[in-house]
């Protein structure tokens, strides 16, 4: 039964505004580099804001309000979060930390109740797990300092608390030490877009006379333990002045997490003037270190690539050249002699064009990895030029997701232009559209469901709520498929690819062979992580450590040089193969480069014994090699499409030099 003709109308609207509405929401994580500035006159509220408690050694974040934390005066308020933040396990809310501008304080916020059993257990649980505090201020995280052997450290957030390294106590962290580093805007009347993080907007002719002042260009933290006398603190209300107070050093002046203990909770902060200016300000954060090893991985991808590129060029100028050359110089009769005579890849011309096993799961497969390499490839051109800034969080993933969904034109378009190249009929092109939309977004919400499943018994924050999966379910059968497949429908309309030869139908029996051929096939995968093993470690690191990565420069280079390796090392391969009168080219092509995910999968694994050894408990564990399996899956697809359409190249275009009658 159809839908009423009257009805129609109102369902196009009401899934048009659901799709906008989805879309205004996602885009809010967008702005351009620059444009966020916020200029404060002397005296001006500055409210800091806390981010979830995160933790290397657990990767399971919780909320910041978990702890018995002093709240803000009026009700918990949490910011509005992107896409991205919501699946990186971000919870944003407001604190009751207010500071105002160049007014240096040292102040009380309270006292909590006499901790019970949960609590002190919770906290001691937290701070031996060694959580950290992630506080904001003007969309800049906390900064301390610390030094370990000799040499200084940075670190974005705070510690719970301390535990010393008998072990005997644990001692938290009630005193902050703030220093908040400003530089004076001289306003020249221009006007300037937008302010603070509330929205955009131009700045009016009323408003120009508070465009100078002073910008926030640094935040950094001293965290202290002080235990305090609660009949004293008792006496004070939220936001009274205290005398300041040094760190002290000693253990028995420290404030101990136990039952029955009241914790008071002060801060101080100093305003200093520094002449690092707004543009500047998350160079501190960004700082490149060990650039000479980002060189070195490039440089060994250079070697790499030379090496396999000279190969290449002895396969087309000196083999495949001389062979064609001396093939059309015969006549007929000796060409009809000459072809009884061959031997090797000439011999599998009525068979190299034969349609592989499991043909529609390869169609499939490239149309999703073209998908995937496409995204990658967008996202990084444009984090290297700047349009992605870490200043945002969450906009990197929320950008990949939605240049995901638009790619999935182009998944379509692939997948069914390969399907009709191979099967030489557009017949049974939509279910190949609906695979080539459901394969990999499928794996990936599998896995994700899984995982969710263990954040949402371990009460994390990390979790994906009910609503967001919704959502991204809503993504993805309502955009994502539907341009799916208008991309299968452009692929029937594509110009067909012809075969240059014709295939027989009895096919030609394969020589055995002293070795598997899939041996070489997983060896060859070597080669790309050879490109891809550096820049990997400073990613895992990024990922698992807490660790800003910035440097998408170098990893622009480091894609290049993964797919130009890609590219030769499955030619080569496809062409040994076809030497050996192997006309069973189309998966191995695929493998031979898409094997790389194999080694990066074990790399994580290797990276989790011994990088990660801080990294504790089962969940944990398992988060992490979840993770990675999906990522090893992504980079199998991509890598495996490039390696797989080179081959198909190669081989069109060398039987295509060949002259059968």
């Amino acid at each position: 039964m159809g839908v009423p003709t009257w009805r129609k109308p109102v369902i196009y609207w009401v899934c048009l505004f659901v799709i906008i509405n989805a879309f205004v929401q996602i885009s809010n994580a967008f702005y351009l580099p620059g444009s966020y500035m916020h200029t404060y006159s002397n005296g001006d509220p500055i409210y800091a804001k806390v981010n979830s408690l995160t933790s290397i050694e657990t990767e399971l974040p919780y909320s910041y309000y978990s702890l018995p934390y002093c709240k803000p005066l009026g009700k918990i308020k949490k910011s509005a979060e992107n896409l991205g933040e919501l699946l990186r396990g971000d919870q944003i809310h407001n604190s009751p930390y207010l500071f105002h501008m160049n007014v240096n304080q040292s102040i009380y916020l309270c006292i909590t109740t006499a901790l019970n059993e949960n609590e002190v257990k919770l906290l001691k649980q937290r701070t031996r797990d060694l959580y950290q505090v992630n506080m904001i201020l003007d969309n800049l995280p906390v900064m301390r300092f610390a030094n370990q052997n000799g040499i200084k450290i940075q670190w974005t957030g705070f510690p719970v608390g301390y535990t010393p390294p008998d072990g005997s106590a644990d001692y938290i962290i009630n005193h902050l030490k703030f220093t908040v580093l400003v530089h004076e805007y001289e306003g020249n009347g221009v006007e300037i877009i937008g302010t603070g993080e509330e929205g955009m907007g131009v700045i009016s002719e009323a408003d120009k006379k508070k465009v100078s002042g002073y910008e926030i260009v640094g935040f950094q933290v001293t965290p202290c333990s002080v235990k305090r006398d609660p009949e004293v603190m008792t006496k004070l209300h939220m936001y009274d002045n205290i005398y300041s107070t040094n760190c002290p050093s000693e253990l028995d002046k420290y404030q101990p997490i136990k039952e029955q203990e009241r914790i008071s909770f002060t801060y101080e902060v100093e305003f200093v003037k520094s002449d690092i200016r707004w543009p500047s300000r998350w160079d501190a954060y960004l700082k490149m270190e060990g650039s000479r090893v980002h060189w070195f991985s490039i440089l060994n991808s250079l070697m790499v690539i030379f090496f396999l590129a000279g190969i290449v060029f002895v396969i087309f100028l000196r083999t495949v050249r001389r062979d064609l050359t001396r093939y059309e110089e015969l006549d007929k009769e000796a060409q009809a002699q000459m072809n009884e005579e061959l031997s090797g890849w000439k011999l599998v011309v009525g068979d190299v064009f034969r349609e592989p096993d499991g043909s529609k799961l390869l169609c499939v497969m490239v149309g999703d990895g073209v998908q995937i390499l496409g995204m990658a490839a967008v996202t990084i051109v444009f984090a290297a030029l700047g349009f992605m800034s870490p200043a945002s969080r969450g906009m990197l993933l929320t950008g990949m997701i939605i240049l995901y969904l638009f790619l999935g034109i182009a998944a379509g378009y692939v997948s069914v232009r390969l399907w009709r190249t191979i099967k030489g009929t557009s017949e049974g092109w939509r279910s190949i559209s609906w695979l080539s939309a459901c394969f990999f977004p499928g794996i990936a919400f599998i896995i994700l469901t899984g995982l969710n499943f263990l954040l949402w018994g371990s009460k994390s924050t990390g979790a994906i709520p009910i609503s967001l999966y919704f959502e991204l379910l809503f993504l993805w059968f309502c955009i994502s498929v539907p341009l799916t497949l208008i991309g299968g429908f452009m692929g029937t309309k594509a110009q067909q690819i012809e075969y240059p030869v014709r295939t027989n139908q009895i096919p030609r029996e394969i020589p055995a062979r002293k070795y598997p051929s899939w041996l070489l096939v997983l060896g060859a995968g070597t080669l790309p992580f050879g490109t891809l093993f550096i820049e990997l470690f400073f990613i895992l690191s990024s990922i698992w450590l807490g660790r800003f990565y910035y440097v998408f420069g170098f990893l622009l280079v480091v894609l290049l040089l993964l797919v130009i390796v890609c590219a030769e090392v499955s030619v080569v391969l496809t062409y040994m193969h076809l030497c050996v009168e192997d006309w069973q080219w189309w998966w191995k092509s695929f493998f031979a480069s898409g094997s790389v995910a194999l080694y990066v999968f074990l790399y994580s694994i290797n990276y989790l014994v011994f990088d990660l050894q801080s990294l504790s408990g089962p969940v944990s564990a398992i988060l992490y090699l979840g993770y990675s399996l999906l990522m090893a899956i992504a980079i199998m697809l991509s890598t495996g499409t490039v390696g797989f359409l080179m081959s198909f190249y190669f081989v069109h275009y060398l039987f295509s030099s060949v002259k059968i009658d």
